[in-house]
């Protein structure tokens, strides 16, 4: 079942306007992440796709069916909570069972279909147990269990890894999209880690300052961003966006301030441009004073690389990944330089494509 978003807006009063134009569609058996930071409006979007939060204006569609009148229990959807949202007195066989009791299904059939997702999550030995005696991807697995029970064809889920440690999300992340993937579903997750939403989407919807930033693939949102605040959003350690001028005394020439110069295979499109370097493109090496154009701030190893927080001369920070181990010391005079997969971002952080982005430093 797809879901279609027509400018669709939410405003809770006249002063507070939370989301605007938000316009995508989501296909059958798709696998769709929203991402954004906090407050950007992502759990009001899929309330609001659900039916429990109602829309200031606009459409939205299932299977080509305006549902802005029709209440969450006709719109044939299920939603996994955050906070798992399970009934603390019944057992997990109960909480499974309960959104299929409250239909009057058949109880034959309750039973084959809470066995069913038992089983596919693999708590068919936990049935019986309280939330209160489970962990929390134990209980993180009945709130999915109870949603592949419904037999609903969409899921909506809200953060649903928030609350586990690392290694749990880690395994959790690839039970979800197996589930998915086996399932057919179509699934709406809302995340705002950028992890997940590269590592299991189909396509991201970026959100923030009430817009769609973009939409795209994992790999379209990474390679390409539209604007620098996507860039900044995907990638650990963030992405490097430095502010540069065009050289008085040749246009292929950029200087960011007077640390870094850069001369590019064709003409500088503006006078005034931001330049986005990911940090495994660029290089350290340690320098005497008078060559340096950067201090350490910190380093961190990390195993097979190092990531280096330093400061420009100029006084914007900037990071730095390089392999192996180094061993630069907190106010280290260091020169860093990048050498490729240079973008570049008007002043306003719109992306700016250039034909070449080839380039070499001077």
């Amino acid at each position: 079942m797809s879901i279609t978003l027509r400018n669709v807006r939410k405003d809770y009063d006249a002063q507070t306007e939370v989301l605007k134009d938000i316009s995508v569609k989501v296909e059958t058996g798709e696998f769709f992440v929203i991402v954004g930071p906090s407050g950007c409006g992502k759990s009001t979007l899929l309330r609001m796709i659900a039916g429990l939060t109602p829309i200031t204006a606009g459409e939205v569609s299932i299977n080509d069916k305006v549902v802005n009148d029709l209440p969450p229990k006709a719109r044939k959807l299920t939603m996994v909570f955050q906070n798992y949202a399970l009934f603390p007195f019944m057992n997990v066989r109960d909480n499974v069972a309960f959104g299929l009791k409250a239909r009057k299904m058949d109880q034959a059939d309750i039973k084959q279909r809470v066995d069913e997702a038992l089983k596919m999550v693999n708590l068919t030995e936990l049935a019986n147990r309280k939330p209160r005696e489970l962990s929390g991807g134990q209980r993180q697995r009945v709130a999915l269990a109870r949603a592949v029970a419904s037999d609903a064809k969409i899921c909506l889920m809200d953060e649903p890894l928030s609350n586990l440690d690392a290694q749990l999300r880690i395994k959790m992340r690839q039970e979800i999209y197996a589930l998915q993937r086996k399932l057919g579903l179509t699934l709406i997750y809302v995340t705002h880690d950028q992890v997940e939403a590269m590592t299991m989407a189909d396509h991201i919807m970026v959100l923030n300052d009430k817009h769609v930033q973009q939409i795209g693939t994992p790999s379209e949102i990474y390679q390409n961003p539209a604007n620098d605040f996507v860039a900044k959003f995907f990638g650990t350690p963030q992405i490097n966006i430095l502010n540069a001028q065009r050289s008085q005394n040749d246009n292929h020439v950029l200087n960011v301030s007077s640390d870094l110069e850069i001369a590019l295979d064709e003409e500088v499109p503006a006078e005034n441009v931001k330049i986005g370097i990911r940090p495994d493109d660029m290089k350290a090496e340690a320098a005497e004073s008078v060559e340096a154009n950067a201090t350490v701030k910190n380093t961190e190893f990390l195993g097979d690389e190092t990531i280096i927080y330093a400061t420009l001369n100029s006084g914007e920070d900037i990071h730095v990944v390089v392999p192996g181990q180094v061993n630069y010391r907190i106010f280290q005079p260091i020169k860093v330089s990048a050498d490729s997969n240079l973008m570049f971002f008007d002043t306003e952080g719109k992306r700016m494509n250039l034909s070449k982005e080839a380039y070499v430093h001077a």
